[in-house]
């Protein structure tokens, strides 16, 4: 097995090059709309099929810093709040770097933003008690 770790806007591979394209939880870590958008599109250009799932912005607990609510917060008041009214934060101790670049690179998306970004995929819900955890984008 090889592994490639890259960071671009454009994957090293070409059109079709995999079977299925994977990935878990990483979209919501390439930062802007515009990455998300330029990410969605590889994962589409470099495989037939793929699975791609993100936690869901509209669930309660913020799943990287396992805090309820704390992501609909303004940006400026979660700042604040990360290191010491977080469960994340209280456990790791965050320099406040790490917090502004977590804060730069994370943008959790809706079910609607994940049908807009992979048109040709069948989405499904993660549920958690009867809410929506995680998104799915499947195409066969």
């Amino acid at each position: 097995m090889r592994m490639i770790v890259y960071d671009g806007p454009k994957l090293p591979f070409g059109d079709n090059t995999f079977d299925v394209c994977y990935s878990n939880s990483v979209i919501e870590h390439v930062g802007s709309w515009e990455d998300q958008q330029r990410f969605a599109a590889e994962v589409r250009r470099m495989a037939p099929q793929y699975y791609v799932q993100t936690p869901n912005r509209y669930f309660f607990v913020e799943p990287h810093l396992i805090t309820p609510f704390i992501h609909f917060l303004p940006r400026g008041i979660a700042r604040k709040l990360m290191k010491n009214f977080t469960v994340h934060g209280l456990i790791t101790r965050p320099s406040q770097q790490w917090i502004d670049e977590f804060l730069a690179q994370t943008r959790l998306l809706t079910v609607s933003e994940m049908r807009t970004l992979f048109p040709d995929a069948a989405i499904f819900r993660e549920k958690f008690l009867g809410m929506t955890k995680s998104i799915i984008a499947i195409r066969k």
